[in-house]
């Protein structure tokens, strides 16, 4: 991938999308494409070819997505399914349509069974019932995988796919009608210390396992793959991750100290839980030569720190 390649960016103000850009641009990357939502509505297959046509992008990581936790996938599961689906098929088909060099699909672990082997390796793909919480969005990123694979089949398209585990850092969503747990509590708990509060109510019973990326590392590897490795190098799709887990009632103690909370944590079991575990087997990813750097601690450090930054007047002095 050339310094001076065209690189677009779907969904390069997310989470995962503006963190690809700034890997990008601390590497030398200056020539990356960015279409706001008012400029390009991904959902509409019409404008976005002809936005390939215009500008012909040589390389796309396809970041844009519709996320949101447990409480927002299960209130708007059509949502989930529509939109993911029809950004997915109108990116990568029209890549297919006008010569994208490479393509890089951001999935996620969700995709795999809900009782699947721990640690979950990537042939465990549809061997087994989906988490009922988020299917709809699971079926959509598995037809998002399996669309690389077709047009790598039968187009000799080179299309990339990997399953990131759980996502955080710089850009999340903090909103706690639709976020994922790890903001979700960061701001739980900030909003409780400058309030006084003296507990914290957490989902569930605090036992569920999960594994925790920061945004950037996941960055890093994209990057990584995009500029050193093919769709006929590591397989359909590759997974992303830490290689390590975590209790969420371990979790929400580690952000309270982080945030300096003094107040109880308090867990509501009639909440559900999800999943039981969600922990990836990374072993194909090192074998490529990546790794995860940040800690679990520090990731959340320099979370918190964005969140401070993003929210100055919420702080107390």
């Amino acid at each position: 991938m050339e310094l001076d390649a065209r690189i677009y960016v779907a969904g390069h103000r997310g989470l995962v999308g503006s963190a690809i850009k700034r890997a990008l641009e601390s590497q030398g990357y200056q020539n990356v494409l960015e279409q706001t939502r008012s400029e390009l509505d991904l959902l509409d297959q019409s404008a976005v070819a002809q936005f390939f046509a215009k500008e012909r992008p040589e390389y796309v990581f396809l970041a844009a997505a519709k996320v949101g936790g447990i409480s927002a996938n299960a209130t708007h599961p059509a949502d989930f399914l529509y939109h993911n689906l029809v950004i997915q098929t109108n990116v990568i088909h029209a890549a297919y349509l006008y010569g994208v060099k490479k393509l890089l699909f951001l999935g996620s672990s969700c995709i795999y069974p809900k009782f699947a082997p721990q640690p979950i390796r990537e042939e465990y793909l549809l061997n087994g019932e989906l988490e009922p919480t988020n299917e709809p969005y699971a079926l959509a990123k598995i037809a998002g995988v399996k669309m690389c694979e077709a047009y790598y089949r039968q187009y000799g398209s080179d299309f990339l796919a990997v399953m990131p585990t759980n996502l955080y850092g710089p850009n999340d969503n903090f909103d706690l009608e639709s976020s994922h747990v790890l903001p979700a509590l960061l701001r739980k708990f900030h909003e409780a210390k400058t309030m006084d509060a003296s507990h914290v109510e957490v989902w569930g019973t605090g036992k569920p396992r999960r594994e925790f990326l920061y945004v950037d590392d996941l960055a890093d590897a994209c990057v990584y793959l995009m500029k050193r490795y093919s769709h006929s190098d590591i397989g359909s799709f590759v997974n992303i991750g830490t290689g390590a887990d975590v209790e969420i009632g371990e979790l929400a103690t580690m952000i309270k100290q982080i945030v300096g909370f003094r107040g109880n944590i308090v867990f509501n079991s009639e909440k559900p839980d999800g999943t039981p575990r969600k922990w990836l087997d990374v072993t194909r990813i090192e074998g490529l030569g990546w790794r995860a750097s940040t800690t679990l601690r520090k990731g959340i450090q320099k979370t918190y720190e964005w969140y401070l930054n993003q929210h100055q007047s919420t702080v107390r002095p």
